[in-house]
């Protein structure tokens, strides 16, 4: 599924649409180029999940908890040389954990991510630099049927 966000607000809007239905156990990887729009995606997803903290960007902590209605681990890859740094900081953890965990550049650590879980692509349309395009890649049953629930909701408009 691709979804077209023509703003930062849409972006985050479709992030919380999301967190809203998320158990714990989901693992959502984000990628995409810098300034696409992933922690923006992330702050929405945060929201959806009941966060009240401020979220932002994990780039020089690697890995910032917030507590919500389930709690949300947010990764950012960004400085990691690989997945085998990811796995030395005992990501498995979070990804087996009671939380949800959102992975930022999870391209730059795929080896290291469990084989079920939702990956999203964020790009600009290259046909218009200010929209982006979110792309929506589910990984195992439980996600498809996850994307199923999420695609009628997109659809309502809710």
């Amino acid at each position: 599924m691709d979804l077209r966000s023509k703003s930062a607000q849409q972006t985050f809007f479709w992030g919380e649409l999301l967190g809203d239905i998320l158990e714990a156990g989901a693992v959502i990887c984000l990628s995409g180029g810098l300034g696409a729009g992933k922690t923006v995606f992330a702050k929405g997803l945060g929201k959806g999940l009941g966060v009240r903290d401020i979220i932002d960007s994990p780039t020089f902590t690697i890995i910032k908890e917030y507590q919500g209605r389930v709690p949300f681990y947010h990764l950012d890859a960004y400085r990691l040389k690989g997945p085998a740094e990811l796995a030395d900081i005992g990501c498995e953890e979070y990804f087996d954990g009671n939380g949800v965990t959102l992975v930022e550049w999870a391209d730059q650590v795929a080896e290291a991510l469990p084989q079920d879980r939702l990956d999203i692509t964020i790009f600009a349309d290259p046909e218009a630099d200010e929209i982006r395009v979110l792309s929506f890649a589910p990984r195992g049953e439980w996600y498809c049927r996850l994307m199923e629930d999420y695609g009628t909701i997109v659809r309502s408009g809710n």
